[in-house]
């Protein structure tokens, strides 16, 4: 079983980020994984362990203001921002692995991250992975708040609004990772104004991707049951492309986070033979 170790990234900024690091001791690939709005690393933990063990090196960070990132929390100036701690989260790879292309996996929120990378540096990344991605979400902020959060980006850009996931059933049906995540004590419940505008510019910046004609692997995990995702036009978005390594996988009975599944080993499997699949063909 691969070993989890803790460190912290120097962004470009200073900002010092936590993440967790799995690296086997001769890697035949490289992993940047990406969480979403609400959660931070130790939410998928298991999967990532389980790609290590498959002998990939895993880089799994705490978005900046999320998880064990307690300075300016649930705060980001700008989606540049957050796409440039992405890349030098990509940066960091290369740095103790020598790859030149890496994989990039993107869960809800994190997958629109995932996929603006790409649109930002497609020739890095050799397969890209969305997990039940927050490209068309279902959830949205009323029309009053979102007139507060525009007012508050002018004068106020650190005022915090709460995120429309609080509810544990939106994510599970597992009444243990219900249990979880209603105690979770570095979940995020409140993000600011500037976030909310950063999370808009993203989606924009996430159809970047559509600019390319690209024969990267690319592999959409869709929850049947998603409460929180619009899967009818994920799927749409990601069939449009035209991709032709593109590979789409539904679990028909499963909530948002796959992770949390009451058997969650089909999506495990899954995951880890579509990266290997995916290594062997560079």
């Amino acid at each position: 079983m691969s070993y989890c170790e803790s460190i912290r990234l120097r962004l470009s900024d200073g900002y010092e980020a936590f993440a967790r690091l799995w690296r086997p001791e001769q890697p035949r690939g490289a992993i940047l994984y990406l969480h979403g709005i609400q959660s931070h690393g130790r939410w998928f933990e298991v999967s990532a362990r389980r790609l290590a063990d498959a002998g990939f090196m895993v880089l799994l960070p705490d978005r900046r203001g999320s998880g064990r990132n307690d300075i300016d929390r649930g705060h980001a100036d700008s989606a540049y921002l957050l796409l440039r701690d992405a890349t030098e989260a990509l940066d960091e790879l290369h740095t103790r692995t020598g790859f030149d292309r890496l994989h990039v996996i993107g869960v809800s929120w994190g997958g629109k991250v995932a996929a603006a990378l790409y649109g930002h540096a497609p020739t890095r990344i050799s397969s890209l992975t969305l997990v039940a991605p927050g490209l068309f979400p279902k959830v949205d902020l009323p029309l009053g708040t979102k007139l507060r959060v525009g007012w508050s980006a002018l004068v106020r850009r650190k005022r915090l609004f709460d995120i429309p996931l609080n509810d544990p059933r939106l994510f599970t049906a597992n009444v243990e990772y219900q249990a979880f995540l209603r105690n979770d004590p570095l979940a995020l419940h409140q993000v600011t104004a500037s976030f909310l505008l950063a999370s808009r510019k993203m989606d924009k910046l996430a159809r970047h991707m559509t600019r390319h004609s690209s024969a990267t692997p690319l592999h959409l995990f869709l929850a049947g049951h998603d409460q929180i995702i619009d899967n009818d036009r994920t799927r749409r978005f990601v069939t449009g492309l035209g991709w032709p390594n593109t590979k789409i996988t539904e679990y028909p009975s499963a909530e948002h986070t796959l992770e949390f599944e009451t058997d969650p080993e089909p999506y495990f499997q899954n995951l880890r033979d579509w990266i290997v699949q995916s290594n062997s063909a560079f």
